[in-house]
């Protein structure tokens, strides 16, 4: 007499407390792919923004004063940097705000700009193909002037309607208050390009 002796009710089996304990690794494995995955997508983020704030800050342009190179919406990416050329764009602050210019002339140049807006450092003729329409613009300095040591005198690609270091207002901008210079346009995707 062979029989099986049926299991009291309430008693899993052996093949339902597999499944159950296959379950409960399968969860806890889940679990932790999951927290694992939320930790690796906090750590990327606070690395982006700290690359982002330390070293490629990006930003978006408003107002008028650099086109026709940038217009008003478009999102550029700055690079830090200490070393700046006549030509190059840059951001700055000034009274709280990040303004974009470009640089016209380094520490001890002399600028010297005509009624026809034709703009000269130390004697030569600047080639600006960037500028569609000369204007001398705003300004309350007497030219020629001599830039002061460690700042760069800065001037908008728009002359006509730019407040820049022609003014005492803004006047030339000192070094650390560069952020960097003008390196990618990323918006509008269209317009994508590097910055020169």
């Amino acid at each position: 007499m062979n029989q099986k002796i049926p299991e009291p009710a309430g008693i899993p089996s052996e093949e339902e407390v597999a499944a159950e304990r296959e379950r409960l690794q399968y969860q806890q494995r889940y679990r932790q792919t999951l927290r694992t995955t939320v930790y690796a997508l906090i750590v990327v983020a606070a690395v982006a923004v700290l690359i982002a704030t330390m070293f490629l800050p990006v930003l978006q342009v408003s107002g008028t004063s650099m086109e026709p190179t940038l217009e008003d919406g478009d999102v550029i990416v700055l690079v830090k940097s200490g070393d700046f050329d006549t030509g190059d764009l840059v951001g700055f602050y000034y009274q709280n705000k990040l303004l974009l210019k470009r640089v016209i002339a380094g520490p001890g140049d002399i600028v010297d700009i005509d009624e026809e807006g034709n703009v000269y450092v130390n004697d030569e003729l600047l080639d600006e193909p960037y500028v569609t329409e000369k204007s001398l613009g705003e300004t309350d300095l007497t030219y020629p002037y001599q830039v002061p040591e460690s700042r760069y005198f800065v001037m908008g690609d728009n002359r006509a309607t730019s407040i820049d270091s022609r003014s005492s207002a803004i006047g030339c901008v000192e070094v650390d208050q560069i952020v960097g210079k003008v390196i990618l346009r990323i918006w509008p995707l269209n317009q994508l390009s590097l910055i020169h």
